[in-house]
């Protein structure tokens, strides 16, 4: 048996879906395996009314006012926890007009956020009021934990900060031989029920990020301990960035194996190994101990599982109904990531663009691109919803592919199936409107992607392939069709200038202000060790510290620029102005103003991404172009037109759609053409036809009319995105 765990802390509202992953690989093989989110136990654990009772018992040096207040209050926090997590569990939904209500929780200092309480909530209904309030309590609970129980607690991290640029082990080693913390015993506790349980002969841990890693490394210690004969395993996100060149023995005293890259393969050789005596020589892609130095074992032919052959991930074992869905804040697109149960699914392995240069795209999880036909897509869609009773999905692509989205939303809708996704993305010009309607129709709800620096100058350094221009028409193209869009944002990219911070900041207000944007982050540029500025700093000015190097984690690196700019200095006013403008506040603000210092005034003219807005793009569609149609039905209704002595028979179409009725005023010939087309067939929900067929059929019908007339000023306009899209 396999024990396959997601390690404390990752998400409170959904699976990571690594271990789901590796079991539905792992059925394939006939490998017993069970899996485990330790984080969701941990926090169930501790937010009862008996582990936050304990908690309080256990807290030491309670010194800020604010500790102060959530200790004096303690008794209010225990008496309604229970009650907390259920609503957010979606168990006691009624709650919610109880939670929603100012005065119904205790409150301490996450709650003095909510400034203007009408204007936040002015759009959010009862539920997600009373959703925001319970995740400010749990969050005030947590800033005590953190500062009176344990100091590395955090819900989607635990203590992160030893494993970030950890390239000596010291530090981590040191801090694994401290004396057990509170949380740490319910951790171990948790842990040992399955143990016990299920009496494992391997346990696989996913490391996902940096905040996972001391967690692991203590209950491995602990394993160790007190089940010696048990091996351990570890993978995962951070392994395969960070420890691509391990050289450090000391951490296996507490895991026996650590695989790089796809596990599939590794852990299946690594069961191999355990239970057929395969030698290690044999292993793939995995670390271990040999003659007390670090080996790395990679000898197997086996070669990489293809996307079809690994399997539906399986979320058997895990809580799906106990899982908290929290609201952070009112943002509606930066609920997805903590908001609702999502099953996890990947269009295409890698990253078809796979350019980007401050991006790790010499490693295989963004190098080696292979992508997963539709149906079987849609097949494995219909297997989760059957499996876990959820209906919506969230593609964990590096960037989704347009060209499989657009045959992916095809496949949903001729399956009538109903569903809501959303996805990674690259904003390149594939993303039509019509396609945005297409993927709207199909459920799609959401999609991020990397606008990055939002200069023209930077955007081509860092070969994103997109420009400002591009990314103004793409953004416009999902409002209309009414998908929510998220940016990554960059500052300090190396030779990045003040002049040009400001004015990709002004580029952002823009976006914002004309609503072609609902949501954003502003990361700080890092440095990899996988990138291709990496490989040559020269062309971005950049001296790269030879000390970066060490024996353990080696990802981030030190670098310095030639031109000594402070890019720090501008991080919390990229920050506190994107919160606002979230909020649809300072829109209207010069945006030097969010600066407590002088900086450059913008060069962006004020109206520049209005123009791109209202620079009408006229479509042109190809032959090969396919017209897709989804009509309930069609009925014509022929008229007389007088005027000035003559006459013409005319037809009135009425076209139904699920959402409304449409009508289409044309000569009747035409009329009979377009019902001929376009009256769907009883079998089957949508309709297709190559634009060239389109055009073939009609010219043959009605040789002396003009196509183009009818189609781009009176059948395209009215029923584009509503009935029909070309793509």
């Amino acid at each position: 048996m396999i024990l396959l765990v997601t390690s404390p802390f990752t998400q409170l509202n959904t699976p990571y879906p690594a271990t789901a992953y590796l079991k539905g690989f792992l059925h394939t093989r006939n490998i017993p395996s069970f899996q485990v989110d330790l984080g969701l136990d941990v926090i169930l654990s501790i937010f009862s009314k008996e582990g936050l009772t304990w908690c309080f018992q256990q807290a030491h040096q309670i010194e800020s006012d604010n500790a102060q207040r959530i200790f004096q209050l303690q008794d209010a926090y225990c008496a309604v926890i229970d009650d907390v997590i259920h609503f957010l569990q979606g168990k006691n939904p009624t709650l919610g007009f109880y939670f929603s209500e100012w005065n119904s929780l205790p409150h301490a200092s996450r709650f003095n956020q909510v400034a203007d309480e009408l204007h936040t909530f002015g759009t959010m209904g009862i539920q997600d009021k009373a959703k925001y309030y319970c995740t400010l309590f749990l969050e005030d609970i947590s800033d005590f934990i953190q500062e009176c129980v344990d100091p590395h607690f955090g819900f989607s991290r635990y203590a992160e900060q030893l494993a970030r640029c950890a390239n000596s082990f010291d530090e981590l080693y040191i801090s694994l031989q401290a004396k057990t913390t509170y949380l740490e015993e319910i951790m171990f506790s948790e842990l040992d029920v399955y143990i016990q349980e299920k009496k494992p002969d391997l346990i696989a841990f996913s490391v996902p990020f940096p905040g996972n890693l001391f967690s692991t490394l203590r209950c491995a210690r602990y394993i160790k301990q007190h089940n010696a004969s048990i091996k351990i395993a570890m993978g995962g996100g951070f392994v395969n960035t960070e420890l691509r060149s391990l050289q450090e023995p000391r951490i296996f005293e507490f895991v026996d194996f650590i695989t790089l890259d796809d596990g599939e393969a590794p852990i299946e050789l690594i069961w191999q190994h355990l239970k057929q005596h395969l030698p290690v020589a044999l292993l793939k892609r995995t670390y271990m101990l040999h003659e007390l130095n670090v080996a790395y074992f990679n000898g197997s032919i086996q070669r990489d599982y293809k996307q079809h052959e690994t399997g539906t991930p399986d979320y058997t074992d895990l809580k799906l109904d106990r899982y908290i869905s929290v609201v952070e804040m009112a943002n509606p697109m930066n609920r997805l990531w903590s908001d609702g149960r999502w099953n996890k699914l990947t269009m295409a392995h890698g990253c078809y663009w796979g350019k980007c240069t401050f991006c790790d795209v010499h490693l295989p999880y963004i190098g080696n691109y292979e992508p997963v036909q539709a149906k079987l897509l849609v097949d494995r869609m219909q297997e989760l919803m059957e499996k876990t009773g959820s209906n919506g999905f969230h593609f964990v692509d590096e960037a989704a592919p347009p060209a499989l989205m657009k045959e992916l939303a095809i496949e949903i809708i001729k399956r009538k199936l109903n569903v809501s996704w959303w996805t990674n993305i690259r904003f390149e010009k594939s993303f039509t409107e019509d396609l945005c309607y297409l993927l709207q129709t199909s459920g799609c709800i959401g999609v991020s992607g990397g606008l990055e620096v939002a200069s023209n100058r930077l955007l081509l350094l860092i070969e994103k392939g997109v420009t400002i221009e591009q990314v103004t028409r793409v953004l416009c193209n999902f409002k209309q069709a009414g998908i929510m869009v998220h940016a990554y944002l960059m500052y300090a990219y190396p030779t990045q200038t003040d002049q040009e911070t400001m004015d990709s900041l002004e580029v952002v207000r823009q976006l914002f202000h004309t609503g072609i944007l609902q949501s954003a982050f502003w990361h700080r540029f890092a440095l990899t060790v996988h990138s291709p500025i990496a490989r040559n700093p020269e062309k971005y000015q950049i001296q790269i510290d030879p000390e970066s190097k060490g024996s353990f984690a080696n990802n981030d690196l030190r670098y310095r620029e030639k031109v000594n700019i402070d890019h720090d200095k501008f991080s919390f006013g990229l920050k506190k102005s994107l919160f606002n403008y979230m909020q649809g506040i300072g829109l209207d603000q010069g945006v030097h103003t969010w600066f407590e210092f002088k900086v450059p005034l913008t060069t962006i003219d004020a109206s520049r991404i209005e123009n791109i807005i209202q620079a009408e793009m006229l479509p042109a569609f190809k032959d090969t172009h396919r017209v897709l149609s989804w009509i309930y039905a069609v009925t014509g209704s022929s008229f007389v037109k007088s005027k000035k002595g003559k006459q013409w028979n005319m037809m009135t179409l009425t076209i139904h759609t699920k959402l409304m009725i449409l009508q289409l005023v044309i000569n009747e010939e035409q009329g009979a053409w377009f019902k001929s087309v376009f009256q769907p067939e009883s079998d089957t929900f949508i309709k297709e036809v190559k634009f060239g067929a389109l055009r073939n059929s009609f010219e043959e019908e009605l040789p002396q009319e003009d196509f183009d007339l009818l189609w781009y000023n009176k059948i395209y306009p009215v029923l584009k995105g509503k009935a029909i899209v070309i793509v």
